[in-house]
């Protein structure tokens, strides 16, 4: 075989031997945009992650009939173990998603349903909105611009979907595009100062009944140089979907037409739906019935406000980074436990909050891309699940044997992720409390969703900061892993924390870090 070292990975290449070798390395490199991956590859070492994971265990079932989960794909970790894996196994059928009949109502999704009940709850709050902006430099074709939108919005029918209630239940109606009301307004303006002032008349509350919930408005600093800013309701988007967004957008502008969708959001919705009636969903509620069977623990973090009797989501953030030496030292214990970097990260804020709180028995909330079906890798909507992960800590434990106890109680999330948190939060016994969020009061994200870079023929793009004033819980961690760094962002509740509160935590966060490593 050809024999030489990976770079990346230090180990030694063994080119594909067979078909399913060949494959396997083409999905691998596809979906890691790497390129001449061996066989022996580790694919944590080339930069995989639980996101990718779940892109590669899908893809590898519509490709061989075959599952593979997460857990698997961790334990077995390279081409040549997952291909003998392949081998060995017998072939389940791979099932395309169904296509819905056309009419007037369609069933809302989980998800959908979760974010209609708290957006109707406040219908002033901008809490699910999620904006964002774009600074653009070079002459810009406006009639282009608008055209390239209103492309996106026949494509993807979840940007002409509106949400009524009826017959009690919360239903998705699809417009056709000649009722669309869709134009880009172009507003002249002369500093930062004004910048700030429109973008934030421009996000405000979305009516849930209008579609569609997308905002355009492009404003105007020079001939040649706008802050394009853009609004959208959660209900019909989520992180991965603004990839999707912004992929499609710079190739609609720049003239690439696109691939026919072979479903839309709603035909996921009524795959969901059909999922709830079958054996695997009822094993799945099993599993979190029993993680939060009897008293559900409530984390009593010290604040320095009395907590609102209804949770205020005015919120402000904290950004520090783990430096060099440090990620190195965690990349270690990585490698050595054969976990991931969100178990690491995961499994020190908990001790972090378990020192806070003088608590063992912790819920965290974590998010999931939720899209366990290759059909839905490009469609925009909202698919994202939340992971609600208690676990215990036992001070007389040590780091490795609590990081063993997370890595196993993140993979058996993950395998048991189709079962949604709304549907959770109905079947335990949780204390209803309009001051908190039901299950968990705190949330750690590991931000590794394909952020596509916007590229449009002759114009200069870079992102604009928005400063998103807003923490739907108590403390929010969000992890970020570079190169060689990993950045972090602790976003809180402006009603229960002090700012320097805040900052002693990060501290005492990078001080547990340096302890695990040493």
């Amino acid at each position: 075989p050809n024999v030489e070292e990976n770079i990346i990975t230090g180990s030694v290449y063994e080119a594909p031997r067979n078909e399913i070798e060949e494959d396997l390395v083409k999905i691998w490199e596809e979906v890691l945009g790497v390129s001449n991956i061996g066989i022996n590859d580790n694919f944590f070492e080339l930069g995989g992650h639980s996101l990718r994971g779940a892109v590669i265990t899908g893809r590898i079932f519509k490709e061989f009939n075959v599952k593979v989960s997460l857990r698997k794909l961790l334990i077995l970790g390279n081409v040549k173990n997952i291909s003998q894996y392949i081998k060995s196994k017998e072939k389940n059928v791979y099932e395309a998603i169904g296509k819905v009949e056309e009419k007037e109502y369609y069933i809302s999704s989980s998800a959908q349903k979760r974010i209609y009940m708290l957006q109707e709850f406040d219908k002033e709050s901008t809490a699910y909105n999620i904006p964002g902006a774009i600074e653009i430099e070079g002459k810009l074709d406006i009639e282009k611009l608008n055209e390239t939108f209103l492309k996106l919005i026949e494509r993807h029918e979840t940007l002409r979907t509106s949400f009524e209630v009826v017959n009690e239940n919360i239903m998705q109606k699809v417009h056709r595009m000649e009722s669309m009301e869709f134009k880009i307004e172009e507003i002249k303006v002369k500093d930062e100062t004004e910048i700030k002032e429109k973008i934030s008349n421009f996000i405000k509350c979305f009516d849930l009944s209008k579609a569609p919930l997308l905002r355009v408005e492009l404003l105007k600093l020079e001939e040649e140089r706008h802050i394009l800013i853009f609004d959208m309701h959660h209900i019909i988007s989520d992180g991965t979907s603004i990839g999707v967004l912004t992929k499609e957008f710079g190739e609609i502008y720049g003239g690439k037409k696109q691939e026919d969708l072979k479903i839309q959001y709603k035909d996921y919705s009524e795959w969901q739906n059909k999922m709830q009636q079958r054996e695997e969903f009822k094993k799945q509620e099993e599993y979190w019935l029993k993680e939060f069977d009897g008293e559900i623990p409530v984390l009593n973090m010290p604040i320095d406000y009395t907590r609102p009797l209804v949770q205020d989501f005015e919120g402000d953030s904290v950004d520090f980074t783990i430096g060099k030496e440090e990620t190195k030292g965690l990349q270690e214990i990585v490698r050595e436990t054969g976990s991931t970097m969100y178990m690491v990260l995961l499994s020190t804020f908990k001790i972090l909050l378990s020192k806070y709180s003088g608590q063992e028995d912790i819920v965290v909330g974590t998010p999931i891309a939720g899209r366990p079906h290759v059909d839905f890798e490009n469609i925009i909507g909202m698919f994202v699940n939340t992971l609600a992960i208690r676990s215990n800590i036992n001070s007389d434990d040590s780091y490795e044997a609590y990081l063993r106890m997370i890595k196993e109680k993140s993979l058996n999330a993950y395998e048991n992720q189709d079962y949604q948190f709304e549907d959770i939060v109905e079947k335990v016994n949780v204390r209803r409390d309009a001051s908190r969020n039901p299950l968990f009061d705190v949330m750690f994200i590991m931000q590794n969703m394909e952020r596509n870079s916007l590229e449009l023929e002759r114009l200069k793009i870079k992102p604009y900061n928005l400063k998103n004033n807003m923490a739907k819980f108590d403390i929010t961690m969000i992890a970020i892993e570079g190169k060689n760094n990993i950045y972090l962002n602790l976003e809180y509740a402006k009603k229960l924390y002090k700012k320097e509160t805040i900052e002693r935590m990060k501290e005492h966060f990078l001080n547990l870090v340096k302890k695990i490593i040493t």
